[in-house]
């Protein structure tokens, strides 16, 4: 057994997680690869729902092993992704709301059962190829943004909990994605070096959501086309499709003419309605969080001032947190912001610190 221990690393085929496998066991770990197999596949191989996420790659992500040089196993948890995160995601769109199916994914599929499996197999650790840092102060763990700001995941992972946080690492976290490249292509995993990423929902094909949910829920089209275009004082401009076609700050698709460019404002579910507006419209001062989870911090009892991010790659943003009741947080910005969301993920920073994070309920 190596000095160094066990460690199971989750690999999906892709350069990050080779990498992060090849220098784990370059350092000496004792490596054990865990893929999981979230989706079902016909009898020739493809796919059911969508060409992401392949056996091809679950099958790369063996050989891959096989040519390093340590064990790896393909662990089935088709029922429990359809459960968590599948069925959640279109429950979400459904209550008028923009759901972010990676992040559940993360803390509740991913990491939940790799850190099942490395109890099973006698792994103190876990590994991904996440660009993202863990580190430990006054007791807490916590995320630091990775050193290539330009791929930093920590917006994504503000889910994992102490326990979880406690035994992963990211091997990632101070390299660059051209590092890493590097690294597949001097290793001699030339093909994998140069293998495009896809930023896709794995589960929807061609990122179309839209025709996932008619095709998911029987008769949707006919039951909500028609649904009413209001503006904000409630006058009727127009008719509609179904209010889960349509998300906030869309403008492009609305198929109505009103002289103006004019956005999704808001959503309800409910009556079908769907609200649009100038952009002006958009603008908020602040929003309430829930479902919240806390990282460098244990709690926040008194107001903070924090950066907030309100989706992937937006630009963060200067505000404040404060205690609103038991279970929601209020955030208050410095100046507008637009096109925020229910249903999609606040996170909150310190710096590059996070100090955690939650989902929008609403915003004001």
């Amino acid at each position: 057994m190596s000095k160094l221990g066990k460690i199971l690393v989750g690999m999906s085929g892709g350069v990050d997680s080779t990498v992060t496998a090849l220098l784990l066991h370059e350092q000496g770990y004792e490596v054990i690869g865990i893929t999981l197999n979230i989706l079902d596949y016909n009898y020739t191989g493809e796919r059911v729902k969508n060409p992401c996420c392949s056996i091809e790659s679950i099958m790369g992500a063996k050989e891959i092993a096989d040519f390093i040089g340590f064990k790896h196993y393909i662990i089935d948890v088709k029922n429990e992704f359809q459960h968590k995160v599948v069925d959640k995601f279109v429950d979400e769109y459904m209550a008028g709301r923009t759901p972010n199916p990676c992040i559940r994914c993360n803390s509740d599929i991913k990491w939940g059962e790799m850190i099942h499996q490395a109890d099973i197999f006698d792994c103190e650790k876990i590994a991904t190829g996440h660009y993202a840092n863990v580190n430990k102060k006054n007791g807490r763990y916590f995320l630091t943004r990775g050193k290539d700001k330009l791929k930093d995941q920590t917006y994504f992972l503000w889910a994992l909990n102490q326990h979880t946080l406690s035994r992963t690492v990211f091997p990632l976290g101070q390299l660059t994605k051209p590092e890493v490249r590097s690294i597949a292509f001097t290793r001699g995993h030339t093909q994998i070096a140069h293998k495009q990423e896809n930023f896709d929902i794995c589960f929807v094909p061609d990122n179309d959501y839209r025709l996932f949910l008619k095709e998911t829920i029987s008769g949707l089209e006919k039951k909500y086309n028609g649904g009413n275009f209001v503006d904000t004082e409630g006058n009727f401009l127009g008719k509609h499709s179904g209010y889960m076609n349509y998300t906030i700050g869309q403008r492009k698709g609305l198929k109505i003419a009103l002289g103006k460019p004019v956005y999704v404002i808001s959503i309800d579910a409910e009556t079908n309605t769907v609200v649009i507006g100038e952009r002006a419209k958009l603008n908020k001062n602040g929003l309430f969080v829930n479902e919240i989870n806390m990282m460098k911090y244990e709690e926040i009892s008194e107001p903070r001032e924090v950066s907030t991010m309100v989706r992937y790659k937006s630009q963060a943003i200067e505000s404040k947190i404060s205690k609103f009741n038991d279970t929601t947080y209020e955030i208050t910005f410095e100046a507008n912001v637009q096109g925020i969301a229910p249903g999609q993920s606040a996170v909150f920073y310190e710096g590059d610190d996070v100090i955690g994070g939650g989902i929008i309920e609403e915003s004001f």
